[in-house]
């Protein structure tokens, strides 16, 4: 795996994840994301992402206040702000291809929020760890994408937290959907290779890469982790 592929310096999957808070309105001086510190933005209403802070740009998205695959709230990570034209907009990473898309919105239906926690998958050692305000406090091994279905490096958010309802199923207690997609499937299982964190039924194989670009997590550990973590 390219070190050169990485978020700075670190050949890493990182992957920011929405710790509890509360509620803020959008006067609030967003900011983009640190390595402690970020905000999230849940949709009130549909809202059309564009290409600039203008009214006029084109449209990359249209997206809908209820997410798709667990029918939660849409929340979107805010990567930067800014005021034209007397109107407040937000950069959000979007859920679409190609990989770290990112698109305007206004913040007139968005909820904002800020979170402290992210999630870091290293994939040179097949380890994932939970950060809070900075601080490593979770530490976990899981399995990556095989050879010929690698998982993408890069930032990304959590875009849903589904339970299952089979914790005993191929993909454990939860799946944990992100705004990031394989990069050489363009579906899988019937979906558009939309690539999760998940748990998994064959926990023989964490630490090795057999996935098809999902990361699979112990069935303890991804419980632990939908508990720390939410949309966003």
């Amino acid at each position: 795996m390219s070190r050169a592929l990485a978020v700075p310096a670190l050949a890493l999957l990182a992957l920011l994840a929405a710790g509890p808070a509360s509620a803020t309105s959008a006067t609030v001086e967003l900011q983009a994301p640190t390595g402690s510190r970020a905000w999230t933005a849940r949709l009130l209403a549909a809202v059309s992402a564009r290409t600039a802070p203008d009214r006029s740009a084109r449209v990359i998205t249209t997206l809908q206040p209820i997410a798709p695959l667990g029918g939660g709230a849409t929340t979107l990570l805010v990567t930067g702000t800014k005021v034209a034209d007397g109107r407040q907009w937000v950069r959000v990473m979007l859920p679409v291809r190609p990989n770290g898309s990112q698109g305007w919105v206004p913040a007139d239906p968005l909820a904002f929020r800020p979170v402290s926690s992210r999630l870091v998958v290293d994939q040179s050692d097949r380890r994932l760890t939970v950060y809070k305000q900075g601080r490593p406090v979770y530490r976990t091994t899981v399995a990556i994408g095989a050879a010929d279905t690698p998982s993408p490096n890069g930032r990304f958010a959590i875009a849903e937290v589904i339970p299952t309802g089979d914790p005993g199923g191929f993909y454990g207690p939860y799946v944990l959907p992100l705004t990031g997609f394989s990069e050489r499937l363009n579906e899988y299982a019937g979906g558009n290779g939309r690539v999760a964190l998940h748990g998994t039924s064959l926990p023989g194989l964490l630490g090795t890469r057999a996935s098809h670009g999902c990361i699979r997590i112990a069935n303890a550990a991804i419980r632990r982790i939908a508990a720390i973590v939410s949309t966003g």
